[in-house]
């Protein structure tokens, strides 16, 4: 990397934590939410948020995509929702000059940079299955004609863990598409107490542009670059393998899991690793990069059997002892 280009990427890196000050004037807490969710940008994938209700998980992306500079879309996911409220449909119109009619597709929500799919659990699976080409593809296809999506592109999808009655489960095909499974928690006393104070009078915070979609890009590229030795791939291959109960060298996974995660969480855990180091001003993966990502990103790809929810065992269990036991 020339100098004056390493100069430029630097001083792009340094606007990162402006960037997390800038969301913090409206978000309380969720530090480690809102990490993982600029991660998953930085790495050019897609993220599922759970929480209860009432956590600000639809300002939190808001106001981050105000902080970037990006175009904004928020989608309230229903069980009458279609596939074409989401991508478009086409409408007849009229040229006025020759009479002749035409087919004009008008774009839908999903031509933004940052999508929130808020309770995507909330609608069928046909319509769900509407994201998957646009996550995996960063385009879409209608009537043979295919579009191509904003660049940068992210979807965040919220689900409420409660209330499951008359939901649709996303199908397993559907969350690996995610590239991260990120759980929020309470805040904590003093942050709740900030919360109330801040949040009911008449006092509101102006959000200052930080970075634009240009900039974005040229930080994705730049996590591909940030250096990750062979040793930590290695690990990272074995810790994937490991989930997986036929062969894994952990009587925890056999015990408790069905199966494991795929190749896809190896490439996922890679480059999270490598984003959390740009998002941290480091040009190099370390150890802590990797075990911290590893729950966000193998706790959606490892499916527990029905002993170990009846014993209240959960995928971030399974993760934790791999660690600590994997050599």
């Amino acid at each position: 990397m020339e100098t004056q280009e390493l100069t430029h990427y630097k001083a792009l890196v340094a606007k990162l934590p402006l960037l997390k000050k800038e969301i913090g004037k409206v978000i309380v807490g969720q530090e480690d939410a809102i990490n993982e969710i600029l991660i998953s940008l930085l790495a050019g994938g897609h993220c599922l948020l759970e929480g209860v209700p009432g956590l600000a998980k639809t300002l939190m992306v808001k106001t981050m995509s105000e902080a970037l500079h990006m175009s904004f879309k928020r989608v309230q996911f229903t069980p009458d929702l279609m596939p074409g409220d989401i991508v478009g449909t086409e409408i007849l119109e009229e040229d006025h000059d020759t009479g002749k009619k035409f087919f004009k597709f008008n774009q839908g929500p999903i031509f933004a940079n940052v999508v929130l799919a808020d309770e995507i659990n909330r609608t069928p699976p046909k319509t769900q299955a509407a994201l998957l080409e646009a996550m995996q593809e960063k385009s879409v296809t209608y009537a043979g004609t295919n579009y191509a999506l904003p660049n940068p592109f992210l979807i965040i999808a919220t689900q409420n863990p409660i209330e499951q009655s008359g939901t649709y489960p996303l199908p397993e095909a559907q969350l690996d598409r995610f590239l991260l499974y990120i759980k929020l928690s309470y805040p904590s006393e003093q942050e709740e107490l900030d919360v109330l104070k801040n949040t009911t009078g008449f006092t509101s915070m102006e959000i200052n542009r930080i970075l634009t979609d240009i900039d974005i890009i040229q930080l994705q590229k730049l996590t591909r670059q940030v250096h990750i030795s062979d040793d930590q791939i290695s690990f990272i291959n074995r810790l994937v393998r490991a989930t997986r109960p036929d062969g894994s060298p952990s009587n925890y996974v056999k015990q408790w899991c069905d199966w494991g995660a795929g190749p896809r969480a190896g490439q996922a855990l890679v480059l999270c690793a490598k984003a959390r180091a740009v998002l941290n001003e480091r040009f190099s993966v370390i150890p802590e990069d990797i075990h911290t990502l590893a729950y966000p990103i193998l706790r959606h790809r490892i499916s527990m059997n029905f002993r170990a929810e009846a014993e209240n065992i959960t995928s971030d269990h399974v993760i934790g002892d791999l660690i600590k036991n994997l050599k």
